[in-house]
């Protein structure tokens, strides 16, 4: 068997006869042999097939200078949310731009981003259970991970494992700031979490942190920014709290993509978590109402059927693009609207500029919640003016340990 390319097309000439056909995609072929036609650098992106998770490659370091510009000048650090892109590559293009590292959501993912070379890195989640603490501890020995708590039977555990095994890993105490997810009640109940945590061997308490993810959508600015700086002094008040009583609290952590722009310039945070803005999308820019980053995420897809005057349908569906938090919009000069997702199929009203879409023809579809659909793939294909530069593995994908 071998495997050809001419005019950009992988060939394949199959010579066994016995089962059916193979190609450069079966695990038993040589490397020499394997597919190429989808990851030739250089090609045009609407020569690939389809669908496919695309970056563009310059708006996406627009909006990571962008982002690490605007902490710089209100004098917080940066330590982005890997969730929108689960990919070490991309984290590290974040710390070349001046992240001080990145938050991860899970133990696996954590360990996925050390791996690449991430060395600072916040488990914004509580870590419960033996092994998973067990895998901490051996991440402290070519990491710096933190660990995310709100209950003393979260770090004591911890900081037994940390002590057998001779290491010390930093904690964040998260603060209930009016989300009502996890976090601890601002106020002595913090405090008295704090002076517990200090006294244990095997940990040491970095500082404190709070999400105000429930205020991301208001949508009266001037109400929004008042209840964020509210939320943000009662979490800045908990950390003075915490300094008086004479344990070190230097880590303030808190905002969203929605809400980073209010978040760093509240007095007292030390840090952001905003990342999913190097993406952007549809749901941070018409429901949160962030305006000076661009669309950077989209789905290549191909007009498969065309059933009406006013319809075209396109090859992906809700397995390709998730649609719960906000639909996809169509990239460019369309006025298209995405009306329905099923599992395999995307359903288009077309308008007067649309109706010559032919079947065959590809178009682009800003995701409409990055967050949701890169968990759909396996890799991001990088794109700078519309030529293929990358192909991002996402490591980071399934990891839900």
């Amino acid at each position: 068997m071998t495997c050809d390319i001419a005019g950009g097309v992988a060939t394949i000439e199959a010579t066994d006869t016995h089962g059916p056909p193979r190609n450069c995609a079966y695990p038993d072929i040589q490397p020499e042999e394997t597919d190429v036609s989808q990851h030739i650098f250089g090609a045009d992106k609407f020569s690939l097939d389809t669908p496919i998770l695309c970056i563009d490659l310059d708006v996406m370091e627009s909006n990571i200078e962008k982002m690490a510009r605007y902490c710089r000048e209100h004098g917080v650090d940066w330590r982005p949310h890997s969730k929108c892109h689960k990919t070490p590559a991309i984290a590290m293009r974040q710390i070349e731009a001046g992240a001080i590292g990145t938050t991860c959501p899970k133990t696996s993912e954590a360990e996925v981003m050390a791996q690449g070379g991430v060395r600072d890195i916040l488990i914004a989640n509580m870590v419960v259970g033996e092994r998973k603490l067990e895998r901490i501890a051996a991440m402290r020995r070519w990491a710096d991970p933190i660990v995310a708590c709100d209950h003393y039977a979260q770090v004591e555990p911890l900081a037994a494992v940390c002590r057998r095994r001779g290491v010390t890993v930093r904690v964040l105490i998260e603060v209930n700031i009016g989300l009502d997810r996890v976090g601890i009640r601002p106020g002595s109940d913090t405090l008295a979490l704090a002076q517990a945590i200090d006294k244990l061997e095997g940990v040491e308490l970095a500082g404190i942190m709070g999400y105000e993810g429930h205020l991301l959508t208001i949508s009266d600015l001037s109400e929004k920014e008042e209840k964020i700086r509210t939320a943000m002094k009662v979490l800045v008040g908990c950390a003075e709290s915490i300094r008086a009583g004479g344990i070190a609290c230097d880590i303030v952590s808190a905002g969203g993509t929605g809400s980073f722009h209010i978040t760093a310039q509240c007095p007292g945070i030390t840090e952001l978590q905003a990342g999913g803005g190097i993406f952007m999308d549809p749901f941070y820019r018409n429901t949160c109402q962030v305006k000076d980053l661009e669309y950077a995420l989209t789905v290549l897809a191909t007009v498969v059927s065309r059933p009406q005057l006013d319809r075209a349908v396109l090859d992906c569906g809700r397995k390709t693009m998730n649609p719960d938090i906000h639909m996809p919009v169509l990239a460019g000069d369309h006025d298209a609207e995405v009306v329905r997702l099923s599992a395999e199929h995307c359903e288009l009203k077309l308008g007067d500029k649309s109706r010559g879409l032919q079947i065959g023809d590809k178009v682009e579809l800003v995701v409409g919640y990055g967050d949701f659909t890169t968990v759909l793939h396996d890799e991001f294909f990088g794109f700078r003016k519309n030529q293929l530069e990358t192909v991002w593995p996402i490591l980071g994908r399934g990891k839900l340990q």
